[in-house]
């Protein structure tokens, strides 16, 4: 038996897969809308700082929103001799607070990421659920119990009291575990044992380097939260010449309901207080891992 074989001409331009539907042009635009308008969102309330920063106090409430005014100068003067200068010691405790507070946070938070990925040992499963139950535990029901811990050791009223509490970073060591897990192979670390270096040799000079991009991420995140917090220093301190920025122009804020005065005083420091976190963010956001979370899916 002979079979035949009837041949069909094949178009080059017909897809034998059938016909595939392109992604719609119409809706490519969406993203970059979504993108536009969450920066806007963001930018509006700085750049309304920027603008009144430059008017004065009787112009402050008599024009445009966001027309700039030609005051700029003489509020910044205006501001720095207020007090004897006391916004820059303000500006400088942040600095302080949270300079300080996010290099200790990220070596701590990379030892422990580092011990809780790397070493097994009894109960090691429950640190880091206890660890994540304190990620969802807002900081703010903290800051009572913090200072009746402290004052029961005098230390109220000091540097410390806004120093200690921000050391330890539960989101921060979270991250660091995931990044400690997926930066630092193990076959790196079972040939620093053979070679005889010590455990804290091998985190020292081999795991941190592995980990420094995760570290500045969580510097970052840890300066940014310590550089805003309010209720901590202001449950804390007592003293002016240790406020932090953010408590030192609430205290002028509220002082402005009887001298309106102080209101640009007030907004020009908003906008004078920024540009460290700018500044910090452009000057490490070669170390920026967006993908830090999903870290551990890396090889």
């Amino acid at each position: 038996m002979t079979a035949l074989a009837t041949s069909v001409p094949v178009h080059d331009d017909v897809d034998p897969a059938g016909p595939r539907r392109r992604p719609g042009r119409r809706t490519a635009w969406l993203p970059t809308a979504v993108l536009l308008i969450g920066a806007i969102y963001c930018l509006l309330p700085l750049a309304w700082v920027a603008a009144a920063a430059s008017k004065s106090g009787s112009s402050l409430f008599t024009t445009f929103t966001f027309a700039p005014g030609g005051d700029l100068l003489a509020n910044f003067r205006e501001m720095s001799g207020y007090g004897g200068g006391v916004y820059w010691k303000w500006l400088l405790n942040s600095l302080l607070y949270a300079g300080v507070g996010g290099v200790l946070s990220a070596f701590v938070s990379g030892l422990s990421g580092y011990t809780l990925a790397k070493f097994r040992f009894p109960g090691r499963g429950v640190i880091f659920n206890v660890l994540l139950a304190g990620v969802l535990v807002p900081g703010v029901t903290l800051a009572i119990p913090q200072y009746l811990l402290l004052a029961e050791v005098g230390m109220t009223d000091t540097y410390w009291a806004v120093l200690l509490p921000n050391i330890l970073s539960p989101y921060g060591i979270y991250l660091a575990r995931i990044y400690a897990a997926a930066a630092v192979p193990d076959t790196v670390l079972e040939a620093a044992r053979t070679d005889g270096a010590s455990e804290g040799r091998i985190f020292g000079r081999v795991a941190l380097p592995m980990m420094l991009p995760g570290l500045v991420t969580v510097f970052l995140f840890q300066f940014v939260a310590v550089w805003n917090n309010f209720l901590l220093p202001f449950v804390m301190l007592s003293d002016d010449d240790k406020f932090p920025v953010t408590v030192g122009l609430f205290t002028l804020l509220n002082q402005g309901q009887a001298a309106p005065a102080l209101y640009s005083v007030v907004i020009i420091g908003v906008l004078i207080s920024v540009i460290p976190l700018i500044a910090l963010f452009l000057l490490l956001q070669r170390y920026w891992r967006l993908d830090l979370v999903s870290g551990s899916v890396k090889g």
